[in-house]
């Protein structure tokens, strides 16, 4: 058995957790958090597997978006979820196929954090 065992919870700082939680509970549709903690700087969504939560937390003084770690994100269409994307008012990169792997794009929340949709590369 492996020491660690799977993902609990990925962190990205953001320097306005209102904005933050309206962004990833309504427009990447993460739904309601399951903790909702701005006095303590925590707010935490639930992406629907049993592990590997979300988490906005508060940025710190000198904050800068975050493009070193990328949060990854599973969609069934990239080419889709994009369009979707782009249509409210995301910024999003060109969907890229890795053939045989996958089909990933990069977007981006309000505060200039890079995120990424990954799903199946098309059929050969």
């Amino acid at each position: 058995m492996s020491l660690l065992q799977g993902i609990n919870v990925v962190s990205i700082a953001v320097p306005d957790l209102d904005k933050g939680r309206d962004f990833y509970r309504n427009v990447l549709e993460l739904g309601e958090p399951v903790y909702d903690l701005p006095d303590v700087g925590w707010i935490e969504f639930k992406l629907g597997a049993q592990s590997g939560h979300v988490a906005l937390t508060t940025a710190e003084k000198d904050w800068q978006p975050s493009a070193g770690i990328t949060i990854v994100m599973d969609t069934a269409d990239c080419y889709a979820a994009c369009k979707t994307l782009r249509d409210r008012g995301v910024r999003c990169d060109d969907p890229v196929v890795i053939p045989g792997m996958v089909t990933y794009f990069n977007f981006y929340d309000p505060f200039g954090n890079r995120l990424q949709g990954c799903s199946a590369p098309p059929a050969q």
